[in-house]
């Protein structure tokens, strides 16, 4: 008995120190949940099994032998199992956290001046369509703008110089409108250039280059951007000797494009010492170039809708003057028929007919196609038609008169216009007609009696072109049925819808066939076959013609 009652609390002894050493080791054990529950059911089974041996009851012994069993299965299953907890997976105090600092590593000073660079583009893309809406309302905008534009791509890629070109679409050249910095020559300089700094530089702030030639124009050409870091092997440049700040160095060409089309060209360079310009470089111009052509094309939007606009109120009010100072369509002309008609192309006012009366034996019609639009047109208008009241009254031949015009415009007045002139002056008792003309279209003389059409041309200068200009007198006799039609060169070149030029043929043919008509009669049919063919489509000069025919 004594020895059954030790050994049963030997064996308590031993479950209990064996259930305090798993249920140490089970706090660093990550393993099955379910193996905790075995582990407490041992540790709490200690308790009956002690109250059963005071109790002296005899099955403690089997129930003590089962516990112990569970526990052993616990054991070898939980070992199995048990992974040994890590340091770095136990979580640290916030305040022994090192700082992120600390692991970081330090940033390139390279790539950091490459970033910011890069974000300056982007500010300055900005900065050029602010500067664009300032230039509207400024005189000199435009200038303001290209100098914004130059001096941020200078900075942007590091040259030592930039310019800014634009195109003349009028006269196929492209010039340097803003220029800053250091920039060798690309081309050759004019050979009595002398080779000083401040000269070259004067030279190529002012410069000019057809479109197709120098680096400049087959840029604008072509419309394709360059990086060229070897320009003494490229044939589109001119090395000039022998002085070092001529000596080429690295090149940046980009074109400034809007909707496919060119409009500039942004230029960069480095000096021959200077460290060459790189891709990089070469991609934050042309981003610039891009930015730089929506603000430049903005103010030119700006510039022609104001333009179009001034040009529209002035050619109203030059259009109502024009028709005042016409002559009158129907004159009643002893021995002849006579009739005009008149079609004013929009904002063009350019043409000017008139019939002077000016003796029994002279009455003289003139017929001007002044070159231009608007009020500038009109005051050369004003000018030939007073020259001519005065004059025609005179016993001057009609060459002589046009000489006297000529001399009266050219140099005159600060306009840059000149004018193509006929002037055919009858004699109805003799029935001559002595013709002058002025660089104007031919007159054509339809002949009753064989039903031929002459043309009468005397090649001559405009009026208002050379002060020394001579004009020549051309006289026919004209019989009973033949007819004069005098008709300027807006006429001619009207066209259809297609674009095709209505052409002098039309009238001859029209003239043919009507040529037995009055002339009011033949004026309307050459009206009439003229607006059939033109149909809507828009007109770009002025249409005149005066046809005289003798009874």
């Amino acid at each position: 008995m004594v020895n059954g009652l030790i050994a049963n609390i030997l064996l308590i002894l031993a479950l209990a120190a064996l259930s305090v050493f798993l249920f140490l080791t089970n706090k660093t054990n990550k393993a099955v949940p379910a193996f905790n529950a075995i582990m407490y059911v041992s540790t709490i089974g200690i308790a009956p099994a002690l109250i059963l041996l005071v109790m002296g009851k005899s099955f403690v012994t089997i129930y003590l032998a089962i516990l112990l069993l569970a526990i052993v299965v616990w054991f070898f299953l939980a070992y199995i199992a048990y992974e040994p907890v890590q340091l770095e997976d136990i979580d640290a105090p916030t305040e022994m956290m090192p700082p992120p600092a600390a692991t970081e590593e330090a940033v390139d000073p390279k790539i950091a001046e490459e970033a910011e660079k890069d974000n300056e583009v982007m500010s300055f893309g900005r900065e050029f369509m602010v500067k664009a809406s300032e230039a509207f309302a400024a005189k000199d905008g435009l200038v303001q703008l290209l100098d914004t534009i130059n001096q941020a791509a200078i900075k942007c890629t590091g040259a030592d110089g930039g310019a800014i070109l634009l195109i003349d679409d009028f006269e196929d050249i492209i010039t340097v409108k803003t220029f800053h910095g250091t920039f060798p020559p690309p081309y050759q300089l004019p050979a009595d250039l002398p080779h000083k700094v401040a000269r070259v530089e004067t030279s190529f702030r002012f410069a000019q280059f057809n479109l197709g030639e120098t680096i400049f124009g087959m840029a604008a050409t072509s419309g394709k951007a360059e990086l060229i870091t070897d320009p003494v092997n490229d044939e589109r440049f001119f090395q000039n000797e022998p002085e070092d700040f001529l000596k080429l160095g690295t090149y940046i060409i980009a074109p400034m494009i809007v909707n496919g089309s060119v409009i500039g060209v942004m230029a960069l360079a480095r000096k021959f010492e200077s460290e060459k310009f790189t891709e990089k470089d070469f991609s934050r111009a042309q981003i610039l170039s891009n930015f730089a052509s929506g603000a430049v094309q903005s103010v030119f939007s700006y510039q022609e809708i104001v333009e179009k606009s001034e040009l529209t109120r002035e050619s109203a009010i030059a259009c109502n003057l024009q028709k005042s100072i016409h002559g009158k369509l129907n004159y009643n002309i002893p021995g002849t028929s006579f009739a005009a008609f008149f079609n004013a192309a929009e904002g063009v006012c350019g043409d000017y007919f008139d019939v002077i009366p000016c003796r029994k034996d002279r009455i003289a019609f003139i017929l001007a196609d002044v070159a231009g639009k608007g009020m500038n047109s009109l005051i050369v208008m004003v000018m030939i038609r007073a020259i001519m009241q005065l004059v025609v009254n005179t016993q001057k031949s009609a060459a002589t008169i046009l000489a006297w015009t000529n001399r009266g415009i050219t140099g005159k007045i600060n306009i840059d216009h000149f004018a193509s002139l006929v002037l055919a002056n009858y004699d109805s008792e003799k029935q001559i007609f002595q013709i002058a003309s002025a660089g104007n279209a031919p007159v054509l003389l339809y002949h009753g009696e064989n039903g031929e059409i002459e043309s009468i041309n005397e090649p001559s200068d405009p009026i208002g072109v050379d002060k020394a200009t001579e004009y020549k007198d051309t006289e026919i006799a004209v019989k009973s049925g033949d007819i004069v039609l005098l008709y300027t060169d807006g006429l001619i070149e009207a066209v259809d819808a297609k674009n095709r030029q209505y052409g002098v043929e039309n009238i001859k043919k029209i003239l043919s066939e009507n040529a037995s008509l009055k002339a009011q009669d033949i004026s309307n049919k050459i009206k009439k076959n003229l607006q059939d063919f033109c149909g809507n489509a828009r007109q770009h000069d002025d249409q005149t013609l005066m046809v005289v025919k003798i009874q």
